[in-house]
């Protein structure tokens, strides 16, 4: 295992937002570690009592409470209102990162349209409505980033997932289109693709037995922590990214 980065004030006073950041996943790890780099952090999650939480802990860690807004992706109403109170705590908005997504299990035969709109909607429809915002607030501006959380089963298949892996597709091509309506307005717009990124949550919901054959497949042999996804975020979320714009970097060996 890496050790732990040391920060080098990457995104010094960059006004950045982390979607789906509570809990112990890519969200809260991207926000923390945007948050070691210099970044003004705000965070959001439907979730009110685990966004609490992870305010809380990036308080502790930084010395800064950052604004904690609820919102739940699959509301427009919401979506904007989380993007309004950004702009009028802050003045302006530098790098959002989408990371909200809802996964599940199902063979499609079996699954049921709830099921498919449920996983489409936060994973697919969420990332839209929250770069639809993004680009309104970064084209007025002149500048910002947009990083998109897609992952790698957008490229490749797996039993009981055409729901998210449908989803997360989507994700990709999305960003690619955004990236040059995007670009003249000085806003670059990418993703990034992760496989296996193993947190508390995620051990708690899927089989040791499917966890250790998905590690298997990687090249290092085991999954990802979640911070080495996000410092992929950060890397795109910065100026060392600058001449990138509708790139999907895979955080996995998995990709075609």
């Amino acid at each position: 295992m890496p050790p732990y980065p040391k920060a080098h004030g990457l995104l010094d006073g960059k006004v950045t937002l982390v979607t789906a950041a509570a809990g112990a996943g890519i969200g809260y790890a991207t926000a923390r570690r945007c948050a070691e780099e210099g970044a003004t952090i705000v965070v959001s999650d439907r979730h009110e009592r685990r966004l609490a939480a992870a305010a809380d802990a990036l308080t502790e860690l930084t010395g800064v409470k950052p604004l904690a807004v609820p919102c739940d992706v699959t509301s427009e109403a919401q979506v904007l209102a989380l993007f309004d109170a950004v702009v009028e705590a802050h003045g302006r908005l530098d790098v959002v990162v989408n990371n909200a997504g809802l996964g599940g299990t199902a063979p499609l035969a079996e699954m049921s349209d709830e099921q498919w709109h449920a996983v489409i909607d936060v994973t697919l429809n969420g990332t839209m409505r929250c770069t639809r915002a993004a680009l309104r607030q970064m084209t007025a501006q002149g500048s910002g980033v947009i990083v998109n959380n897609a992952s790698v089963i957008g490229w490749r298949a797996q039993r009981g997932q055409s729901h998210y892996a449908a989803a997360k597709a989507g994700v990709m091509a999305l960003t690619r289109c955004v990236a040059l309506e995007a670009a003249e307005h000085g806003v670059r717009v990418n993703a990034v693709a992760p496989s296996l990124a193993v947190h508390p949550f995620l051990a708690k919901v899927t089989s040791e037995e499917l966890l250790a054959e998905l590690a298997a497949k990687e090249a290092f042999g085991r999954s990802a922590e979640p911070w080495e996804v996000a410092n992929v975020i950060v890397f795109l979320a910065s100026d060392y990214s600058s001449y990138m714009t509708g790139e999907v970097v895979s955080v996995s060996s998995q990709h075609p």
